[in-house]
């Protein structure tokens, strides 16, 4: 099976040589090739907060930080 990266559970990292890793959170993924297993019980699907987003805090009025 192919990897599912609808899965909040799968990994992704590139590292600086250039190389991306690919791994399950839950280490429930075949190691090489890296593949989902096909019914996999531990699937849940990714959220939109997960994908890829990030979230930035705003400033506070004071920019000293003291209020």
């Amino acid at each position: 099976m192919a990897v599912r990266e609808d899965c909040r559970h799968y990994s992704t990292r590139s590292m600086p040589s250039g190389d991306v890793v690919q791994r399950c959170r839950v280490e429930m993924a075949e190691a090489t090739p890296f593949g989902c297993p096909e019914h996999c019980l531990f699937f849940e699907a990714r959220s939109i907060t997960d994908a890829g987003w990030q979230r930035f805090e705003r400033p506070e009025d004071d920019p000293d930080g003291s209020s």
